[in-house]
């Protein structure tokens, strides 16, 4: 039996009621090479990926690994756990990403889970030149807030510790204020010509409702999968390597 990549697995936030043989399934499914479908032709393109809400790169490393089997160049977000406010992380993204596409000398592909996902597009909004496509994962991509509620636990316990002064966390300031606004409209302005969103969705998905990744300017492909499970099911990454084939 192949073992299961636990290192990749998020310690935090996760909700007790999770149907957790499906996700094991899903995580075993991508566990050994010979599960990985053909990845598609990154010839020398960068390539990030941006981990969900409570989860870090590691989160992301086997998909990561995947890609670089087709020729993509990852590049590292420097995300630990995502919870931090929009504007910090889009910035601090945008940076590495300038980096990556300058050593590649051509626009990145971005690829977000959940949380990643709103960010990835926002930094695609705000730096066209340095993104030619941004594949979302379960990603709300209309309402940042479009969750289940088994999650609000999470995300309120988080905005309460992040309002009351706990630095590199999210607080109620990045909704109501000024210093997100930016990025939160990027997140859902229309895409810049020339930038390809494709947005991944599951009707199963525990965390995210599903109806938020429909945004309009993406080309839209339904799986059926977990949303912890998106990153490394197979069905995932056969449909990517369809899309991105051309």
């Amino acid at each position: 039996m192949v073992g299961i990549d636990t290192s990749a697995i998020p310690r935090f936030g996760l909700p007790l009621t999770l149907p957790r043989p499906r996700v094991v399934a899903e995580w075993t499914s991508t566990a050994g090479r010979a599960g990985w479908p053909p990845a598609p032709a990154g010839e020398g393109r960068p390539v990030m990926l941006i981990p969900g809400f409570l989860a870090g790169d590691q989160s992301l490393t086997r998909m990561a690994l995947w890609l670089r089997s087709g020729g993509y160049v990852p590049a590292r977000s420097g995300i630990r756990w995502n919870v931090d406010c929009l504007a910090p992380i889009v910035a601090a993204v945008q940076q590495r990403l300038e980096r990556a596409v300058a050593a590649a000398g051509r626009p990145a592909l971005l690829v977000g889970q959940s949380r990643g996902g709103t960010i990835a597009r926002a930094v695609a909004v705000l730096r066209p030149d340095l993104v030619a496509t941004v594949v979302t994962l379960g990603s709300p991509l209309l309402d940042q807030l479009a969750v289940r509620p088994r999650t609000w636990p999470s995300i309120v316990g988080i905005g309460l510790l992040g309002t009351a002064g706990v630095p590199g966390l999210f607080s109620v300031r990045c909704l109501a204020g000024d210093c997100c606004a930016r990025a939160s409209d990027a997140a859902v302005a229309p895409l810049p010509a020339g930038v390809r969103l494709i947005s991944v969705y599951s009707r199963s998905d525990e965390i995210v409702r599903w109806q938020s990744c429909l945004d309009p300017w993406a080309e839209h492909v339904e799986v059926n999968t977990s949303h912890l499970g998106m990153g490394m099911a197979r069905p995932v990454w056969v449909a990517l390597a369809e899309r991105l084939a051309g």
